[in-house]
């Protein structure tokens, strides 16, 4: 089950603070940025049967689709598809469990995304499943 960690902002006379105090990062094995090119790139459809991830936008905007994988060898194309639209001014960590596929796509330009896993990159080799843009077909926001 899809989970999202809120976090909050301090101010004071030396600036701010973003933080997401509640995000357990016991788990966390390595992490990566994610900067598109332009606004009209879609990464995905990517998905992991057993790494879970955690998105945290730094800067930005990004639509997420996500979907729940029914069958790894052949998914159904018509499978529910939730929407999320997670931006740096929300303060929050939108955590993906293990099973499930995910598009996304800037809003803004210069949107960048830091993403947390909890394999090391060998794992990716054996935890890596991906289809075209256009396979699920039950979006309920197009891009």
């Amino acid at each position: 089950m899809m989970e999202t960690i809120k976090g909050g902002i301090a101010e004071d006379h030396r600036g701010q603070i973003r933080f997401v105090n509640d995000f357990d990062m016991t788990l966390v094995k390595r992490f990566y940025v994610i900067k598109n090119t332009d606004t009209t790139l879609i990464r995905g459809w990517r998905a992991h049967r057993i790494e879970q991830r955690w998105f945290y936008v730094l800067s930005g905007c990004f639509n997420f689709h996500i979907v729940k994988i029914d069958n790894w060898e052949s998914p159904s194309p018509d499978c529910p598809i939730e929407n999320r639209i997670l931006s740096s001014t929300d303060q929050q960590v939108l955590h993906v469990p293990s099973g499930y596929g995910t598009a996304f796509q800037a809003v803004h330009p210069e949107s960048e995304l830091l993403v947390f896993a909890d394999y090391q990159i060998d794992n990716a080799q054996h935890d890596d499943y991906v289809w075209p843009i256009d396979y699920f077909i039950n979006q309920t926001v197009q891009f």
